[in-house]
């Protein structure tokens, strides 16, 4: 049984864009029945813009996650998948935040140049960032300005740590 099977996502106020989630998950689902190449890497790849009454971003990540799960298959379950630094740069190339100019938030350049310095970190470019200097990062925050979202970046940083610790 696919782990798509049935599902109905949530509507947010905030959300993932609800015809690219969908497209995405039609093209899982022709996977898992062996009609599309797709494979785990590529639904690990996967960005949506972020859009008013879009899919909720939680229940779609929960299900994206499922879904490597399936297609990654029994004899991988147990593995944890190397990172390469290639894809982890286009990974962070593609990251959107939600932005704010009105409320508190991350001061926009602070986190903007420490990915433009762990992108240099994995291109060799610069001195290399560890997870654990992902993990401890600190940046400005501001009310009235250009900010990202709090939240959003904490998650996305989490990530990062996690795929710097398998690469």
């Amino acid at each position: 049984m696919t782990p798509i099977a049935n599902k109905h996502l949530p509507v947010a106020l905030r959300g993932y864009d609800r015809v690219q989630v969908d497209d995405l998950l039609g093209r899982i689902s022709r996977a898992l029945d062996g009609r599309d190449g797709m494979n785990a890497d590529a639904v690990r790849a996967a960005r949506f813009d972020v859009v008013v009454r879009g899919y909720d971003r939680v229940a779609v990540d929960d299900l994206l996650a499922e879904c490597v799960r399936e297609l990654r298959g029994p004899e991988e379950d147990g593995a944890v998948p190397a990172v390469h630094a290639d894809w982890l740069v286009r990974w962070i190339q593609s990251v959107q935040f939600t932005g704010s100019r009105l409320r508190l938030g991350y001061d926009v350049r602070d986190v903007d140049a420490f990915l433009d310095r762990v992108i240099g970190g994995l291109r060799g470019e610069a001195p290399q960032v560890s997870s654990r200097d992902v993990r401890e990062c600190t940046f400005a925050c501001v009310r009235l300005g250009p900010s990202y979202d709090e939240r959003e970046v904490d998650e996305f940083l989490r990530q990062l740590a996690d795929a710097l610790d398998r690469s």
